[in-house]
């Protein structure tokens, strides 16, 4: 359990990083595709109200960027009040970070994607162990990771992983 934590540490933050204007990274397939214009009036009237800082130039964005801060758009009106404060805080957090410090996470990100679904599933059941661990032992588990040399902490996300625990224990 503590090297499955140790590993999601390093996507911890990728994993919550504001999706708002930005769509999922394009599959290969997808990507040789180009992305159809978006004509404004197509958008719903409350989009138009969320995008309104972009009309006077939505036709001069490329079409890609349109079709993510649609879809981004969509995503945000279908959020509870809840759930938007969150992403709020997120995007927040996303925009003071450094430019180095957003491209590490986005390369982050493109390799918990490039994961199989059943890994991605470990890193996220992980994360969710991780964080109901008590403030305390997050940071006992950080000071380990800090403290051991690369090659320590390669040998450590390469074993094998622990045997799944029975429920109930």
């Amino acid at each position: 359990m503590i090297r499955a934590a140790l590993v999601c540490v390093g996507l911890i933050a990728a994993m919550a990083m504001p999706a708002f204007a930005q769509g999922p990274p394009a599959a290969p397939a997808e990507a040789a595709a180009p992305a159809a214009p978006l004509q404004w009036q197509s958008l719903s009237p409350p989009q138009q109200h969320l995008l309104q800082n972009y009309q006077d130039r939505w036709n001069s964005l490329p079409p890609d960027r349109q079709q993510a801060l649609a879809r981004g758009s969509q995503r945000w009106l279908s959020m509870t009040p809840e759930q938007r404060e969150g992403a709020q805080q997120r995007f927040n957090l996303w925009r003071a970070m450094p430019p180095e410090q957003r491209q590490l996470l986005r390369q982050r990100w493109q390799q918990f994607k490039s994961l199989p679904p059943e890994q991605q599933q470990q890193v996220r059941e992980s994360f969710r162990r991780f964080r109901q661990m008590s403030p305390e032992r997050r940071s006992e588990l950080r000071r380990q990771w800090r403290q051991m040399s690369p090659e320590q902490r390669r040998n450590f996300l390469h074993r094998a992983p622990p045997p799944p625990r029975p429920h109930g224990r």
